[in-house]
């Protein structure tokens, strides 16, 4: 309403001033004609004077006159009209005024009205300005504690951790992390678009860092949630870095004299070898981290094992490195120099040595004094390992590579001494410095020796050693979605009965059976030490989050749940050496 009283106030001042217009024409115009009559009138009196002195005169003026007299008439008459529109001008300023009052009347009753409103909108929201102001202060409040909870969780989060792995390393049970790798380029290949759309919906999430939740969608079937839990899961969008962050204290382990043993497991395709590899290794084994930062874990465990051996250069041991190939269930040395047998390697057998322990006979180690040597001897190996092309992958690799590197060192005379769990000594004494990885303090690190094992007080150091087995296993697959016949047919078949032959293991060792089946597989026999003995054991599942990989997804969160079950004992430091090939 006060904007319709203001246009009508704006039409009405404009008709006044309109009016005002014509009306000052009007008087200008009069005023004009006045002047004419007087000018007429002048002459007039010149006519007469001269009306006595010719004829001519006489007749000029007679004219004027009647001219004079017309002009008068055509005054008179628009005088007339002028009069008549003056009046009706007032006429019509008079109606006007009478409406402007009307309209101005109008104008301020709804001016009080919207005055009262504004006076109450104001109000109102000084209220709201004084409630926004309280819930702000509750707001801060909240996120304050809100922080401090968090952080406390945190705290509390980091040490149930800790107690976990303290209660792993005491049982002995086997680590076991998961990664779901992203949704690649080929997941896409369908050539129907409803079965591309369906099969290619994602199935498998990481609800936190510890828990895996599988979507069952199956045609016909009604929605199951399956959820696995296992001491860390890795989302798609997690790096090479972070996965290595987690496997970093092992290393340390290994320095203390614990074996270690990080396997890779999961269906072919779901990024295995990136994970312990990374999608390439350099050309040039040179080059650092920094320049290959998708870099996996075997490259990352080499250059951070070296960094810490530099740690304390007077206790360097000495790096040993194997590299084998399990295919068709044969063992092949990938760094035996027999020329004969230079591309597929030389066979193995396992042995058992005076220990116990299982060995490869004649099994060629290679000294090595940098990281960057050690990952030439593994680009070699690589080249040598058995790959062919299937319908899931395109580089699948048929065989299980098998990384082995050994530390040996002298043992000081009171490194048999049993040094406390690290991780419970960072409970009972928080305020003692702990290394980035986590494994205790750097001081009791470099003041233990690499495997110790027990020698009396005056008897001479004697060697001891601790391993590192680094696994890539071959990937399961199925015979159908692979497509493979004739030869890539027989090492389909042996790669899926010797990872049936490990989750037998797995199952026998968690059920606590009296016999464990590792001679069913050379896989197992080969690995009985890390699997079944004192080894600091890892197993790296890695899944597909694709919908069409369900089946294959599901055992292999299944076996990871078997693995976890696993029981084996509290980790022992590394036995003295025994003699090796060379």
């Amino acid at each position: 309403m006060p904007a319709r009283g203001a246009k009508w106030g704006r039409v009405a001042d404009q008709r006044v001033q309109q009016l005002q217009h014509q009306v000052r024409v009007k008087e200008e115009r009069i005023v004009e004609l006045e002047t004419e009559n007087s000018i007429l009138h002048l002459k007039l009196a010149e006519y007469q004077e001269m009306i006595g002195k010719s004829n001519r005169e006489a007749t000029r003026f007679y004219f004027l006159y009647n001219e004079k007299q017309y002009l008068q008439r055509n005054i008179h008459s628009t005088l007339i009209k002028l009069y008549q529109v003056i009046q009706k001008l007032k006429q019509d300023i008079k109606e006007f005024h009478s409406s402007c009052l009307e309209l101005i009347r109008n104008y301020q009753d709804q001016y009080r009205v919207c005055l009262s409103e504004i006076v109450t909108a104001v109000h109102r929201t000084q209220l709201y300005n004084e409630a926004l102001q309280s819930h702000q202060s509750r707001a801060v409040h909240l996120e304050k504690c809100l922080q401090e909870i968090n952080e406390q969780y945190q705290i509390e989060k980091q040490k149930r951790k800790l107690l976990h792995n303290s209660l792993v390393e005491l049982k002995g049970n086997i680590r076991v992390h998961c990664r779901i790798r992203p949704l690649l380029p080929f997941d896409n290949e369908f050539d129907d678009p409803v079965q591309n759309s369906s099969l290619c919906e994602k199935a498998i999430h990481a609800v936190d860092d510890e828990t895996v939740l599988v979507k069952c969608n199956r045609p016909g079937h009604p929605l199951i949630n399956k959820t696995y839990n296992f001491e860390r899961v890795y989302g798609p969008a997690e790096s090479q870095r972070t996965v290595f962050g987690e496997i970093r204290p092992l290393l340390m382990s290994l320095l203390d004299g614990y074996n270690v043993c990080i396997m890779a497991y999961g269906q072919t395709g779901s990024g295995k070898s990136y994970t312990m590899l990374g999608p390439h290794l350099p050309d040039d084994p040179a080059l650092s981290l920094d320049s290959h930062g998708d870099l996996g874990i075997i490259p990352r465990a080499a250059e951070e094992l070296f960094r810490l051996i530099s740690e304390n250069p007077s206790r360097s041991p000495e790096v040993e490195v194997s590299i084998v190939e399990i295919y068709n269930n044969e063992i092949f040395d990938l760094l035996a120099k027999d020329s004969c047998t230079l591309v597929s390697g030389v066979k193995r057998d396992v042995i058992t040595t005076k220990e116990g322990k299982k060995e490869l006979s004649r099994l060629t180690y290679k000294s090595v004094s940098s990281a960057v040597a050690l990952m030439g001897l593994v680009a070699g190996g690589l080249r040598l390992r058995v790959k062919h092309p299937t319908l899931v992958h395109t580089d699948s690799s048929r065989s299980h590579l098998v990384i082995t590197v050994t530390l040996t060192a002298a043992s000081p005379p009171d490194s048999s001494h049993q040094q406390p769990n690290p991780m419970l000594k960072e409970l009972i004494c928080p305020s003692a410095p702990r290394t980035a990885g986590g494994e205790g303090p750097r001081a009791s690190r470099r003041a233990s020796s690499p495997g110790a094992g027990p020698v009396g007080a005056a008897g001479p150091p004697r060697q001891a050693q601790a391993r590192l087995q680094l696994v890539d296993l071959a990937g399961s697959e199925c015979v159908g979605a692979s497509g493979v016949t004739g030869l890539a047919l027989r090492e389909t078949s042996c790669i899926n009965r010797s990872l049936a032959a490990l989750a037998d293991v797995l199952g026998a060792l968690a059920e606590r059976r009296g016999h464990v089946p590792y001679r069913n597989s050379r896989l197992t026999h080969f690995l009985q030490d890390s699997i079944g003995g004192d080894a600091k054991l890892l197993v790296m599942l890695c899944v597909s989050p694709c919908q069409k990989h369900l089946a294959e997804t599901l055992q292999c969160l299944g076996f990871g749940s078997r693995a976890r079950q696993v029981q084996r004992g509290q980790a022992k430091r590394g036995v003295p050496a025994s003699g090796k090939s060379k």
